[in-house]
């Protein structure tokens, strides 16, 4: 697995003490892009199942996030930090959600 993708111990300490329903999943992108079309209906699908909270933001409308994450949209956060980017794996932000 991609060292970018570890969860280090401190992060897995931090999301255990929540329960889904106290999470907030954050799906950054833009309109027009099919990525993110793919990505929200996976982020909705398994929000919806788990029962956790999810916004959009659009890079468009804000400099910071354009500047962080302009070559990797659609990006994932999970209560602020990033869970991934491009393609949004189901069962992994599930886990992600519940572990």
């Amino acid at each position: 697995m991609s060292p970018i993708f570890r969860r280090t111990a401190k992060q897995a300490a931090r999301s255990a003490a929540k329960a889904p329903g106290d999470r907030l999943v954050t799906l950054v992108g833009k309109p027009g892009c099919h990525l993110c079309e793919d990505a929200e209906a996976v982020v909705a699908q398994v929000c919806g199942e788990l029962g956790v909270a999810w916004e959009k933001k659009d890079i468009t409308e804000d400099e910071a996030l354009h500047r962080e994450y302009w070559e990797q949209i659609p990006v994932v956060l999970v209560d602020g930090e990033q869970h991934t980017f491009w393609k949004v794996d189901a069962g992994r932000l599930r886990r992600a959600l519940t572990e």
